[in-house]
């Protein structure tokens, strides 16, 4: 079985699914495999009919906290047995007969405008490292990227002329995003240190290490939590809700929700459509504060 898990994975990956996707996947099929061994004995692909897989969505609905995570493995079980399919190890998908619940989607938090102001102030600029993370700051903000898409950043996917940036999204998807000019500047700054980071290493990625290696997002994770427990401790925040950020600023400004979309790279439009629900809380907000006739 778990060899099938393996091949299932192989055949994401060819796919363009990004490596987070395919893990958590994988994960969780290991899972479900685990549960019906527990619950039934076996884990056989064609022996695994409606029924079985209720009981694993009963089971896991009975978990604390669990709307987002039985969504995804929701995907991973449908996306498996369409595998299977495909390989002619199943006539059928049983998950095409699983009716599936709708999730109240959490709105995202953000940082107000002030607040990203003196988050991107906070490293300091006297030092190597804090020019690098007072550009990483800037171009996150500048662009709402993700931390795979700023650690995969190459020196020659800026056009400081044009003030684009091209970036290799989710599912190796390319898309060219606009720039700010505290950004292109903070870069500058920046490349002008940035040599006393390569050492032996020639690596073309814009942003590296203290030793001059290539960042995973586990260690952006880390550096730019240091910063942000600074400002938003109590608040649960993280780099991501920069992205957040950068996305509520654009729309309560005017932006129109297509524009974010393709800024953003979603691959769908309900997906950007949740930081309308989040404009129009402020909007709410407001109204109840302020009008005569809002029952306040």
């Amino acid at each position: 079985m778990q060899k099938l898990i393996d091949k299932h994975s192989e055949y994401l990956s060819l796919q363009g699914k990004s490596k987070r996707t395919i893990e958590g996947y994988r994960i969780d099929l290991e899972q479900f495999m685990r549960f019906l061994m527990e619950s039934f004995g076996f884990c056989y692909p064609q022996s695994i009919s409606v029924l079985h897989i209720r009981a694993f969505l009963k089971w896991l609905a009975e978990q604390p906290d669990c709307n987002r995570t039985l969504s995804r493995k929701m995907a991973a079980i449908n996306s498996w047995f369409k595998y299977l399919k495909l390989q002619g190890l199943r006539a059928d998908n049983p998950m095409q007969k699983i009716r599936r619940p709708k999730f109240e989607k959490k709105l995202p938090h953000f940082f107000s405008e002030e607040e990203m102001e003196v988050l991107i102030r906070i490293p300091d600029t006297s030092t190597k490292i804090g020019l690098r993370n007072r550009a990483i700051f800037e171009t996150l903000y500048s662009c709402g990227l993700r931390l795979m898409e700023i650690a995969s950043l190459k020196l020659h996917d800026i056009d400081y002329h044009k003030g684009l940036i091209k970036v290799m999204g989710k599912g190796n998807k390319q898309r060219l995003i606009p720039i700010g000019k505290p950004a292109l500047a903070a870069i500058r700054e920046y490349l002008d240190v940035r040599p006393q980071f390569t050492r032996s290493n020639s690596s073309s990625c814009l942003f590296l290490t203290r030793s001059g290696k290539d960042f995973d997002t586990q260690q952006l994770h880390i550096i730019l939590m240091r910063y942000i427990n600074l400002i938003a401790r109590e608040k649960g925040y993280s780099p991501h809700t920069i992205r957040h950020s950068f996305a509520t600023h654009l729309l309560s400004r005017g932006a129109d929700l297509r524009a974010i979309q393709e800024l953003l790279g979603h691959a769908q439009l309900s997906t950007t459509e949740i930081y309308t629900h989040v404009s129009l809380e402020d909007i709410k907000a407001a109204y109840e504060k302020g009008h005569p006739r809002s029952g306040e």
